[in-house]
């Protein structure tokens, strides 16, 4: 979808396009995802390069030396000031929500906005009809093609800060295992992550946040490897993604830190049940080894975003067996 405000034809606007906004309020896994059109954009083009989001995700994107300004979401009157005072010649809107479209309807410039394939979703989700081709990462570059900005297939990065303190020998080698979700239905279980964990000897630490910390501490207390840290809840978003990238192999569900992962290029196993990979949010370019384990009863997903599960009340992907993760492990370590 193209908004034009005034109009330019596009090899004109190419030619005088000064300043560009990115739009994207959240999550981190969303926001992690942008970041090879923000590379590209800034290496491809000669532009001041903003981007606007929210201020609890700004971790993510402070240190990316490609961004110029971060601008942070605050109410649409306030945001809107703000940005009047930009004079920004594109908006590249990579949410295409109600309120970035308010925001775009009120700013003049011209607005490139991302076709978030909701009708195929639907297809997909309810009737296992799949019109999803590409990745979401291969829709954003879609969205400024007309202005010759193109995927130089270098994946997706993430720029640690300097602030990073954690106890923890990270020279030898170890498993990091994302075990959070933004929904239960999206997670493994205590018990398939601890029959996974008695049957492996290399250290692991537990990645995640508040809402995994009691878990993390059951999972150490009833599983009888020792060499298990329980760092959920306890770490920055930086001292996470370092610990993701110093370690040998990433186990994750569907979630934010799995994308990280793949900024690294690790080894990435990941676990999916009520959402699917072909709804476009795969692990973005990673290592060669790296596998999906899918609960495949049904091949479509149960929900957009993992919230409900067709199966079960506690989500499908508490179906897949450990001997299942540990096959692929053993290979991969």
């Amino acid at each position: 979808m193209i908004f034009l405000f005034p109009y330019y034809p596009f090899y004109v606007l190419f030619l005088i396009m000064k300043k560009i906004l990115i739009i994207r309020f959240s999550s981190i896994g969303d926001i992690v995802l942008t970041s090879p059109i923000i590379r590209c954009i800034k290496l491809q083009t000669d532009v001041e390069l903003h981007f606007l989001t929210k201020k609890e995700y700004s971790i993510i994107l402070e240190s990316n030396p490609y961004i110029d300004k971060l601008v942070f979401f605050n109410t649409l009157k306030l945001t809107l000031k703000a940005l009047r005072l930009e004079d920004y010649d594109i908006i590249i809107d990579l949410q295409n929500n109600m309120r970035s479209f308010w925001l775009k309807l009120n700013l003049r410039a011209t607005a490139l906005s991302v076709c978030k394939g909701n009708w195929a979703k639907f297809f997909y989700i309810n009737f296992g009809i799949n019109y999803l081709k590409d990745h979401v990462v291969d829709r954003y570059f879609k969205t400024v093609k007309n202005i010759n900005v193109v995927n130089d297939c270098q994946g997706l990065e993430y720029f640690l800060g300097s602030n990073i303190n954690i106890d923890f020998d990270v020279q030898k080698r170890f498993i990091a295992w994302s075990i959070g979700g933004t929904y239960e239905q999206k997670t493994l279980s205590k018990e398939q992550i601890i029959e996974v964990c008695n049957n492996l000897s290399i250290p692991i630490v537990l990645l995640g946040g508040d809402n995994e910390k009691a878990i993390g501490s059951q999972i150490i207390k009833e599983s009888i490897n020792k060499s298990i840290v329980n760092f959920c809840g306890h770490l920055s978003l930086d001292e996470s993604a370092y610990l993701i990238q110093k370690s040998c192999l990433v186990l994750t569900n569907d979630t934010g830190l799995m994308h990280i992962a793949a900024c690294f290029k690790k080894i990435i196993i990941s676990f999916w049940g009520c959402t699917k990979p072909p709804l476009g949010f795969s692990p973005y370019i990673t290592d060669e080894q790296s596998v999906q384990i899918v609960f495949q009863p049904l091949s479509r997903a149960c929900s957009k975003h993992g919230s409900s599960c067709r199966l079960t009340e506690k989500g499908c992907v508490k179906n897949i067996s450990a001997n299942q993760i540990l096959e692929v492990l053993h290979k991969s370590i």
